[in-house]
This record gives structure tokens, C-alpha cells and sequence, in this order.
């Protein structure tokens, strides 16, 4: 079987959000949105899950629409159901209610299976000086390891 190559990263998500707890959920996609995601025509950019009716539910999820489709091609933004265990939805929609934390997407992948799986963190947004205390730190490491490769 071949290797699946396919990482879509959301690296806005680190840079915005402190992570508290990560979850592996399955999707559920319509018949040629696995095909833009094998092509690697995804963005997670502005996308941010919500619960409705106890069920997890993605939104701002771009998904290309596919070269080759015909009329039977999908809309490339619209609402799409996570899959998740009833144990984690309820952990999920219990921390989210009470704390005021939110549910990101982290990044999507295609596992061994071949089935289309998408990452999310359960995050709290960081204050602006947190942010910069993150960029500094950035550079101090690149720093160091600048130094290091010279000796």
C-alpha cells in the first residue's frame, strides 16, 4: 500500500491558542471531498469546531472543490460532523460550557486506513504579551541553534 504523505497544519492555531488536550476524530465528508484532501487542497486557517444538538460539528474548513468533479462536486466551505466517541463528546461539550474554552483544529491527516482524520485541541486563546513571550522564545532557539551548527 502506498504512503500517504498528506499533513495539513494549522500553524496559526499554536501561535493564537495555548493547547490544554488533543483528540484524533474521524469526518464526515461527501463523495469528492476525499479527493481534494489526497491532492492537499485543504485549509484549517479560519476553522473552529461547535457543538449542536450534542453532536461536534466543524466550520470554516475550506476543502477545494475537485478538478474533476463534475455536478456532482461538494461546496468547499460548509459545516462538517466530527466523529468522536460519546465519552469524548461529553468530556468536550462539559469542559467547553464550563470554562469557556474552545475546540481548534490542529492539523488533518490521512491515516493507514486511508480514511481522512483531522486533529483538534482543546485551547484557550492567549493575551497579547503571551503571544510575544512565544515569539521570543522562537527566536532564542533559533539563536542557540545557529550557534550550536557553527561549533
Amino acid at each position: 500500500m502506498s504512503v500517504n504523505k498528506i499533513n495539513i497544519k494549522n500553524k496559526r492555531a499554536y501561535f493564537d491558542f495555548e493547547l490544554i488536550e488533543k483528540f484524533t476524530a474521524g469526518i464526515q465528508l461527501a463523495g469528492t471531498e476525499i479527493k481534494s484532501i489526497r491532492a492537499g487542497k485543504v485549509s484549517l486557517v479560519d476553522a473552529y469546531c461547535f457543538f449542536m444538538k450534542s453532536e461536534l460539528w466543524i466550520r470554516g474548513m475550506n476543502i477545494a472543490e475537485y478538478f474533476y468533479g463534475t455536478y456532482n462536486n461538494h461546496q468547499p466551505v460548509r459545516e462538517r460532523k466530527l466523529l468522536l466517541q460519546k465519552k469524548e463528546l461529553y468530556k468536550l461539550e462539559r469542559k467547553t460550557k464550563e470554562s469557556g474554552l474552545t475546540i481548534i483544529p490542529l492539523r488533518l491527516f490521512i491515516n493507514d486506513r486511508g480514511l481522512a482524520k483531522i486533529e483538534i485541541a482543546l485551547a484557550k486563546g492567549k493575551k497579547q504579551h503571551d503571544k510575544r513571550e512565544t515569539l521570543k522564545q522562537k527566536d532564542a532557539n533559533r539563536e542557540m541553534d545557529r550557534i550550536k551548527k557553527n561549533f
